[in-house]
């Protein structure tokens, strides 16, 4: 029987659970194939307007006139799509990550040189996520990456963040520096005092581990702020 070593295994699960996730988006997206648009009424009433579904094959249905009903299950519709096509976008952008970070040797692996250097890596994809997602880029002593985790899903805080989970897989994978990422469904990239809080035990983690914290990224929609660079959280040099 093969068996295979813990770190490969968690790659597989990692992996799985990207794959998994893509299939979930897809069948998702496939709900929401074709469109909605409002039809303009008669020449009678041309003010008037009704509500048409497109399917993929181009058949339309008229859904009814405009009313805060259908106007309702337009805005529902087009919201859908458009975060649909966020996630899927998010999630190819992901995998091809990790494809390319597989394929590389140490040697060639992306060098952290700057956040600007992590935040291209996973801004796309993070900023698409409807929910919060905590991250940690494992880094060796060349600051090359070894790969990212997801550490926690659905609510960032220091009151439910474990400072060990973050740095579980940087002890595991021997890493000398970390990056954490997480992001703000709301759009706003602007850190709350409890993100700060959580930088602030972090890096104290770090400092007993001899694992470097280089940074807190908070990614937002179109933008992203390191709390480093803004001096929140991190020791004053």
């Amino acid at each position: 029987m093969l068996e295979l070593s813990p770190a490969i295994t968690r790659q597989y699960i990692d992996a799985v659970a990207v794959f998994d996730a893509l299939a979930e988006a897809t069948e998702e997206a496939a709900q929401v194939r074709g469109g909605m648009y409002w039809h303009a009424g008669p020449a009678s009433a041309p003010e008037s307007k009704y509500l048409v579904r497109t399917s993929p094959a181009g058949a339309e249905t008229s859904l009814g006139p405009r009313t805060p009903e259908t106007q309702a299950i337009y805005d529902k519709f087009m919201q859908r799509k458009q975060a649909s096509a966020e996630r899927l976008t998010g999630l190819k952008a992901a995998l091809e990550l990790g494809r390319r970070l597989a394929a590389l040797s140490p040697d060639d692996r992306p060098q952290v040189t700057s956040p600007d250097d992590v935040a291209n890596l996973l801004q796309i994809e993070m900023a698409a996520l409807e929910q919060e997602q905590l991250r940690v880029v494992l880094l060796d002593t060349k600051h090359r990456i070894l790969g990212s985790r997801t550490v926690y899903q659905g609510s960032v805080n220091q009151a439910q963040v474990r400072i060990g989970e973050i740095y579980r897989d940087a002890v595991r994978q021997n890493a000398t520096a970390i990056v954490a990422v997480h992001n703000h469904p709301s759009g706003d990239p602007t850190p709350s005092a409890a993100d700060v809080s959580l930088t602030v035990e972090m890096v104290r983690a770090g400092e007993m581990l001899d694992i470097d914290l280089l940074d807190h990224l908070i990614i937002g929609q179109g933008r992203w702020l390191s709390l480093r660079r803004l001096g929140l959280g991190f020791p004053k040099s």
